[in-house]
């Protein structure tokens, strides 16, 4: 049975530029910089995380998927079936070990023992029934008597998102290390930080608020793992840029091209999945393109190519589940799912919280919008923007036990693969 016991924490958008100007300094930990994967976005990351793995190879190549038998794009489903491949810990089960995911994306059906992760019930007259999915059933009940609160969504995203969803992780997984039961491997995020650097931009001061919340939850998550002999490793995801170029539409210059479809109802413009000889499925400075036919598939990279705000746009790779094309943003722009120009066009979702209908990543839900109870539509109110990877986005990360220079992420999890393996 073995005996070594780790907390793994990956922190939205934990960089080294911006530890390097605000500091961080947390009990037995080193602070380096590494790249992070390309995409660097959530679901691709952590997926490499748990894999040891790229995206190609696990299927994360953004944080939402396009079913082409379906029609359908898919942001943010929780089946942990869409990650392809082995799991870093199935060797530290094999051996009687345990492992557990908090918060983790795509972590319902994990072959995990102990998980948690929120997991609502959307009414069918409006709203929703908050809750999370635990393993075993009685975690959750007893995260919420312990806490004396329960997981409050509305922080976790949206405009109210704020560091409360992040404070409530970090006191959750605290109380798990003093329980004797708890997993050898303990996985969890915080998401806050993410927040005011996407709604702001980095370089924004209102940020450095986020930044002081996020290292007192480290250091809570920290001071308990020496408490209840757990080893630590930290890491974040992918660096936020600031975007003072705004917005790029990528869906409007298919439009403009004759190549994106739509079906008009009651003057709102729906996007046409089932006819459309070409559509950007978009997320932060990345876009997947789909098309329906090499000429569709010609005259889509003509088009974006030819657009400002664009820096790339390349094929995909063989056997990639991704798009036909990629296309990568201008430094400093971003990508928005949009596609209509005169607002009477907008879907009805386009002015709330809709996080599986839109057909790509919407920041613009961080903030509140008019009429009161909707979300903004205003791309221009976006700060910052990741995905990127290169100069200037290294991620930092630090460990009580693990050495080296990793080059990337990818290094950092075979490593940490290895300590699973091989430590008793």
């Amino acid at each position: 049975m073995p005996k070594q016991k780790i907390v793994v924490v990956q922190v939205a958008a934990l960089s080294w530029e911006l530890l390097q100007r605000y500091g961080l300094q947390l009990p037995g930990l080193s602070f380096q910089p590494t790249a992070s994967i390309f995409p660097a976005l959530t679901c691709p990351v952590q997926a490499t995380m748990r894999t040891a793995t790229l995206p190609d190879a696990h299927g994360m190549l953004s944080n939402g998927v396009f079913d082409p038998r379906l029609r359908k794009v898919l942001f943010w489903e929780q089946s942990a079936a869409q990650i392809e491949g082995p799991r870093i810990w199935d060797g530290l089960r094999a051996q009687g070990g345990s492992a557990g995911m908090f918060f983790w994306q795509q972590s319902l059906g994990e072959s995990v023992d102990w998980l948690l992760s929120p997991a609502p019930i959307h009414r069918h007259h409006g709203g929703m029934i908050q809750d999370c999915a635990g393993r075993p059933e009685s975690l959750y009940p007893r995260l919420q008597k312990a806490l004396k609160r329960p997981f409050n969504l509305m922080r976790y995203w949206g405009p109210l998102a704020s560091a409360a969803s992040s404070q409530w992780i970090a006191e959750a997984v605290a109380n798990l290390m003093a329980c004797p039961a708890a997993p050898n491997l303990l996985m969890t995020y915080l998401p806050a930080l993410d927040y005011d650097l996407q709604r702001y931009g980095p370089s924004d001061p209102r940020c450095a608020k986020a930044w002081r919340q996020t290292v007192a939850q480290l250091s809570l998550l920290v001071e308990a793992a020496a408490q209840h002999g757990y080893e630590v490793l930290v890491y974040g995801d992918y660096a936020i840029a600031d975007c003072p170029g705004g917005p790029v539409y990528p869906n409007r210059i298919l439009r403009e091209a004759g190549l994106l479809s739509v079906r008009p109802i009651k003057q709102m413009a729906y996007l046409d999945l089932y006819h459309t000889p070409a559509f950007a499925m978009v997320d932060h400075e990345i876009a997947h393109i789909y098309t329906t036919s090499p000429a569709h598939h010609l005259a889509a990279r003509a088009a974006l190519e030819a657009a400002p705000g664009i820096a790339e746009v390349r094929e995909s790779a063989t056997g990639s589940n991704g798009g036909d094309l990629v296309a990568v943003a201008a430094e400093g722009q971003w990508f928005s799912y949009r596609w209509w120009n005169e607002r009477r066009e907008a879907p009805d979702y386009a002015s709330h919280v809709d996080i599986h209908n839109k057909p790509g990543f919407d920041p613009c839900e961080l903030f509140f919008g008019w009429p009161p109870g909707s979300v903004s539509q205003n791309d221009h109110r976006v700060g910052g923007t990741h995905g990127r990877i290169g100069p200037g986005r290294d991620v930092a990360w630090a460990s009580t036990i693990l050495e080296g220079r990793p080059e990337s992420l990818l290094d950092l999890s075979r490593d940490l693969k290895h300590w699973l393996e091989t430590t008793p």
